[in-house]
C-alpha cells in the first residue's frame, strides 16, 4: 500500500511538472503574440501577423482560442484526468507550431504583398510614429504626427480592435507624457 501510495504521488508530481511546463510554453507563445499587439514597429514590419484574411493568421488564431479553451484554471482541475491532459498538451503543441509556421511567413514575406507605394506609406507612417513618440518633440508635433500615421496606415493594414486600442493607449500616453 506505502509503495502504491509513493507511486501515485510520484505520479502526481510528474502530472504537475509537466503540466507547468505546458502553461509555461503556452504564456511563452502568447507573450509572442502580444508582442505583435503592442509593438507598433514590429507589426509594421509583419503585417501579416495580424491580417485575419491570410491562412496562416485565421490557423494561429484558431489554434490559439482553442489552446486558451482548454487550458485549466488550476494545475489541481486535471491531476488526474489524462485526457483533459492530453488535450491541452496537443492544443497548445498545435498553437505553437502554427504560430510559428505563421511567424516564419510573416518574417519570409515582411511588406512584399503591398505596392511600392504602400511599402512608402507604411514607411512613413513608421517614421510618423516615431516623432510621436518622440519627448524631444512639442505636443503638437507629437499629435499632429500621430494623426498623419494613421491616415497613412488607413485602408492598408486592418489591425484587431485590441491591436488599435493597445497602440492608442500607448500613443495616448506618450503624447500626454
Amino acid at each position: 500500500a506505502a509503495q502504491a501510495a509513493g507511486r501515485d504521488r510520484d505520479n502526481t508530481d510528474a502530472q504537475r511538472r509537466e503540466l507547468r511546463r505546458i502553461m509555461a510554453l503556452h504564456n511563452a507563445t502568447d507573450e509572442r503574440w502580444f508582442g505583435y499587439e503592442t509593438d507598433i514597429a514590429k507589426l509594421l514590419d509583419f503585417p501579416m501577423m495580424t491580417d485575419m484574411r491570410d491562412p496562416l493568421t485565421v490557423g494561429f488564431h484558431k489554434a490559439r482560442q482553442r489552446a486558451e479553451l482548454l487550458r485549466p484554471e488550476r494545475i489541481d482541475d486535471v491531476i488526474g484526468d489524462r485526457d483533459a491532459q492530453l488535450a491541452f498538451r496537443d492544443a497548445v503543441t498545435e498553437y505553437v507550431t502554427a504560430f510559428d509556421v505563421a511567424e516564419a511567413e510573416a518574417i519570409r514575406r515582411r511588406r512584399s504583398d503591398f505596392s511600392a507605394d504602400e511599402q512608402q506609406r507604411i514607411g512613413r507612417a513608421q517614421h510618423l510614429l516615431q516623432l510621436a513618440e518622440d519627448r524631444s518633440a512639442t505636443t503638437q508635433e507629437r499629435q499632429g504626427a500621430y494623426a498623419r500615421a494613421r491616415k497613412e496606415l488607413d485602408g492598408l493594414i486592418v489591425l484587431p480592435a485590441a491591436t488599435r486600442i493597445a497602440i492608442e493607449r500607448r500613443m495616448a500616453g506618450e503624447i500626454e507624457a
